[in-house]
C-alpha cells in the first residue's frame, strides 16, 4: 500500500482544539470517503500512533482499518467513531502480531533505538522544548492510560464512547484518565504564560 496518509494531513495540533462537530456524521451522509478522511484522518492517525511503534506503522494501520470500515462497517448501527477506533485498535494488534519476528530482529540489530517522529505539529511562537517535554511524558505513561487520555483529549470522546471503543467499562476509562492526568501533573512543570 502506498504511503498516502502523510501527504493528506499534518500532525495533530497540541494546544489548538478542532471546532466541535458531530463526528463522523458524514460517514452515513453523501460525503465522499476522501472528504471524510481528510477531515478526521489526523485524529485517527494520532490514535493509531499510540498502538504502533512508528508513524509508518500507524499510517498502515489507519489505512487498513479505514478501508475495512468504509467498505464493510459504515452502515452498522452504533457510534461510527467508536466502531472505527475499535477497528484501528484491532488492526494495530494484528499488525503487531504479523510483524513480531521482524520487530524482534530489528531491536536486536539496533538495540531498540528508534528515531521518534514528532507527534504534534509546531505552532507559531511555541516552545519546542515544552512540546518535546509533553511528548516524552506522554510516551512514558502506561499504554492503557495513554490511549484513554488521547481518546478523551484529542479525539474528544466521552468515557462511554471510550469504553465502547476499548471494550472496557466507562468507569475504568474515567479512572485511567484520572491516573494519566495525575502522572502528567507530577512529571511536567507548569508552563509560565506571561
Amino acid at each position: 500500500m502506498p504511503r498516502v496518509i502523510r501527504q493528506i494531513f499534518p500532525a495533530v495540533p497540541l494546544f489548538r482544539k478542532q471546532p466541535k462537530t458531530d463526528f463522523m456524521e458524514a460517514a452515513h451522509a453523501k460525503d465522499t470517503w476522501q472528504h471524510w478522511f481528510e477531515a478526521y484522518g489526523p485524529k485517527l492517525l494520532f490514535c493509531a500512533r499510540q498502538w504502533t511503534r512508528s508513524l509508518a506503522d500507524a499510517e498502515d494501520v489507519v489505512q487498513e482499518a479505514f478501508v475495512r470500515y468504509w467498505r464493510h462497517q459504515r452502515h452498522l448501527p452504533g457510534d461510527p467513531q467508536a466502531l472505527l477506533i475499535t477497528s484501528i485498535r484491532r488492526a494495530a494488534l494484528d499488525h503487531a502480531r504479523r510483524h513480531a519476528r521482524r520487530t524482534a530482529r530489528e531491536e536486536k540489530a539496533d538495540g531498540g533505538l528508534e528515531e521518534r517522529d514528532c507527534t504534534f505539529e509546531a505552532q507559531p511562537g511555541e516552545d519546542a522544548d515544552r512540546r518535546n517535554e509533553i511528548e516524552s511524558a506522554l510516551q512514558r505513561l502506561p499504554a492503557v492510560q495513554r490511549e484513554v487520555l488521547v481518546l478523551k483529549i484529542w479525539n474528544e470522546l466521552t468515557f462511554e464512547q471510550i469504553g465502547e471503543a476499548l471494550e472496557i467499562p466507562a468507569n475504568t476509562a474515567a479512572s485511567r484518565y484520572r491516573y494519566a492526568l495525575a502522572a502528567l501533573r507530577k512529571e511536567l512543570k507548569p508552563a509560565c504564560h506571561g
